[in-house]
């Protein structure tokens, strides 16, 4: 690991944080400020559009596309001085960080003009449509259809784990173009119009009464001839590089989320007397550890991106990383409920209340099912190590790229088949 943050990279440090200092809530940095109820209303109204008039969202774009063009550690500066100030980035994570970065690499000019835009200004909302009930680790196994009618694709099919599926206003995705290639080869990547007659949203509600994934079900949708992003048939490399973005970002802050949640298990064990069990004092020194594991493999990471490195170790470093944070954040949310003992048994969480998940941001547990702080982090933890890529494609991934083993055998059924098939 080789790396030194330039000049010009520090020189803008200075000025993010001239900007945040003069833009944040007067008193935003006294170790006791709080905001009313209506304050917070207030700042959350005004904020976003703090943050566009000063081009600090998607900063790192190209500046005829609405971003600054920040260089890479610029904006690796950017994001460390918001998260030292506490200081909220705007909350799209499918348009800011996915399908946007998406459509810059591989989308027409005409696509960028459409589009681009309108994610700067929020516009727009998106959501993801890769996995089906029967394509979730092996997403090449799509079924969803589109067949293109003149002008229009005709989609037919369903999604499943879509996040924010229920608001959004796009959508970005795969659906097979041409049945009789071999499944890697015929998919394309569409940004298909949600809110239309063909489109059915059913939210799917978890144990502690959120339901923010949604299942999509598409009967006879349309969508443009020309929003296919990459072009026709070629929406495998395309999704390969969305999932590279949702797996690879933050990489000097991405740890942080973990070492505020911690923090937060520390303070809870100091308090109701479980820092005196050695067992757990050992638990909280290992996953203190780990953070730093984190962030020392994100500075890996971002090392390797700014001197060009392209071998196969470090394509796998998302892999790499993506396996061990998911892992990680099960095993501290089990200390965590051992933490919290007898009390995490029941529900202790008030509907009435907007709290602050360490790590995560506000959210408000419900009336069914009034779940805490910890006892909402345990649950949530269970899916990531499923989402964006499960554990164990991350280890083949490790395994063939970096290791050089073979691939995973494939299913006798599945030999037979494609036997069956070269042979006619």
């Amino acid at each position: 690991m080789d790396l030194t943050y330039p000049a010009d990279a520090e020189e803008f440090r200075t000025e993010i944080r001239s900007w945040l200092e003069a833009n944040l809530p007067e008193g935003w940095f006294d170790p006791d400020f709080e905001m009313t109820p209506e304050e917070k209303l207030e700042f959350q109204q005004t904020w976003t559009t703090k943050l566009f008039e000063g081009g600090w969202i998607c900063a790192t774009w190209p500046a005829e596309y609405g971003g600054k063009g920040l260089t890479t550690m610029q904006g690796v500066v950017l994001s460390e001085e918001f998260h030292r100030a506490g200081a909220p980035m705007r909350a799209d994570f499918f348009g800011d960080t996915l399908v946007g970065p998406t459509i810059l690499q591989w989308g027409t000019e005409e696509q960028k003009k459409e589009f681009l835009p309108k994610i700067l200004s929020g516009q727009i909302a998106w959501c993801q449509g890769f996995s089906e009930p029967d394509a979730g680790s092996d997403l090449a196994a799509v079924k969803t259809r589109a067949e293109l009618d003149g002008d229009e694709w005709v989609i037919n099919g369903q999604k499943i784990w879509t996040t924010q599926g229920f608001v959004a206003d796009y959508i970005f995705v795969l659906c097979r173009t041409d049945p009789d290639a071999p499944k890697h080869k015929g998919i394309s990547y569409l940004l298909c119009p949600m809110r239309q007659p063909g489109i059915e949203v059913r939210p799917i509600e978890q144990v502690d009464g959120s339901a923010e994934f949604a299942e999509v079900f598409f009967t006879d949708a349309r969508c443009p001839k020309d929003n296919v992003v990459g072009g026709v048939n070629s929406g495998w490399k395309v999704a390969m590089t969305t999932l590279g973005f949702e797996r690879g970002t933050s990489a000097t802050t991405g740890y942080r989320r973990f070492e505020k949640e911690l923090d937060h298990i520390v303070e809870l064990a100091r308090r109701n007397g479980r820092i005196e069990d050695p067992l757990v004092r050992q638990g909280l020194a290992r996953a203190y550890s780990k953070v730093q594991l984190m962030r020392v493999a994100g500075l890996r990471s971002l090392s390797a991106i700014v001197a060009g490195r392209k071998d196969p170790a470090v394509s796998a470093l998302s892999a790499t990383n993506k396996l061990f944070w998911s892992e990680y954040h099960q095993e501290i949310m089990n200390l965590a409920i051992d933490v919290l003992g007898a009390e995490g048994q029941i529900l202790t969480g008030d509907p009435s209340v907007e709290e602050s998940v360490p790590g995560y941001g506000a959210r408000r547990t419900s009336e069914r099912y009034p779940a805490s702080v910890l006892q909402s982090s345990f649950f949530f933890s269970r899916s990531e190590t499923i989402w964006g890529g499960t554990s164990q494609i991350q280890r083949n991934i490790v395994g063939e790229r970096v290791l050089g083993l073979p691939k995973e055998p494939k299913p006798p059924e599945q030999r037979t088949a494609e036997a069956a098939t070269a042979s006619a």
